[in-house]
């Protein structure tokens, strides 16, 4: 079983920044990627970006060039700065592992969420 701890969520001004970091713990064998969704109310979990084992990042276009993903000091984690925050930026965020554990199944887990509230 792997769980996830995420942190750094909160409520900050429209033009603001916040730094989400997402750490996970458990039966990992091999790590193949490690992203972060969003869900407004109302709306589907959508991927926001992402980054494999190598190092190669994808970004949602509504986030590009205002968001970056990286991978922790932790062997398991990832971070995700978000600046030039816009209200549409409001959601819960989750991470999300995706990885191999020691009998050869591909697995994902989630984090619990943490919401992100951006005001106008």
């Amino acid at each position: 079983q792997v769980h996830l701890v995420e942190s750094g969520g909160g409520l900050v001004q429209a033009g603001g920044s916040l730094r989400l970091s997402c750490e996970a713990s458990g039966n990992i064998f091999s790590l193949d990627a490690m992203g972060w969704y969003r869900q407004a109310p109302g709306k589907e979990r959508e991927l926001i970006a992402a980054i494999t084992s190598g190092g190669r990042t994808v970004y949602d276009d509504s986030v590009k060039a205002r968001f970056t993903i990286s991978r922790g000091n932790a062997k398991y984690s990832v971070n995700l700065q978000m600046d030039s925050l816009k209200p549409e930026d409001t959601a819960v965020y989750y991470c999300k592992i995706q990885y191999g554990d020691a009998e050869g199944y591909d697995l994902a887990s989630w984090g619990q969420g943490t919401q992100v509230t951006v005001s106008s």
